[in-house]
């Protein structure tokens, strides 16, 4: 006599087991690997850009930094000696602790912007002072520095003009 189980053992065909995947088959797919190559390659072109322009934008804050400090040791000498430097070396150490270098040209040549008060005249050719001192300043002084730098900012400015 034959049992159940044995019956239906005999009438079941075979079954086959389904394949696994095996852990050293599994992978990314040739797409997978493209997409992220191209993603890596958009941003790492964006970081190249923006590093590119990094050091000049460093260098003109730098200047505006150095010409904002050597005008207001100028505006501070007048205020002190009622007279503008005659040159800026006149404004150390008292008002800067060097003259500071440019650095877009890495040098202390800077443009300095002479006013001589008994130049000007007014409409009847008389000597005029900006000054409401008749004892104020009467000779020539430094009134302000610009870069000697040539070229423009990243935002189209000519470095003289700054």
């Amino acid at each position: 006599m034959t049992t159940v189980q044995e019956t239906m053992s005999e009438t079941e065909p075979t079954r086959r087991p389904v394949p696994q995947r095996r852990a050293k088959e599994r992978g990314f797919t040739l797409i997978e690997l493209i997409v992220v190559v191209t993603i890596i390659g958009i941003l790492a072109s964006v970081a190249v850009v923006q590093v590119r322009y990094a050091q000049r934008k460093a260098r003109e804050a730098a200047l505006m930094d150095n010409l904002h400090s050597m005008r207001t040791a100028i505006d501070n000498f007048y205020a002190d000696k009622q007279r503008f430097p005659s040159d800026l070396n006149e404004l150390v150490p008292n008002y800067l602790r060097r003259v500071p270098a440019d650095p877009v040209t890495g040098q202390t040549d800077w443009e300095t912007v002479m006013d001589d008060p008994m130049s000007q005249t007014n409409e009847f050719g008389e000597f005029m002072s900006a000054e409401t001192d008749p004892n104020a300043m009467t000779q020539p002084g430094i009134v302000d520095v610009k870069s000697t730098a040539q070229g423009t900012t990243l935002d189209g400015k000519p470095y003289n003009e700054l």
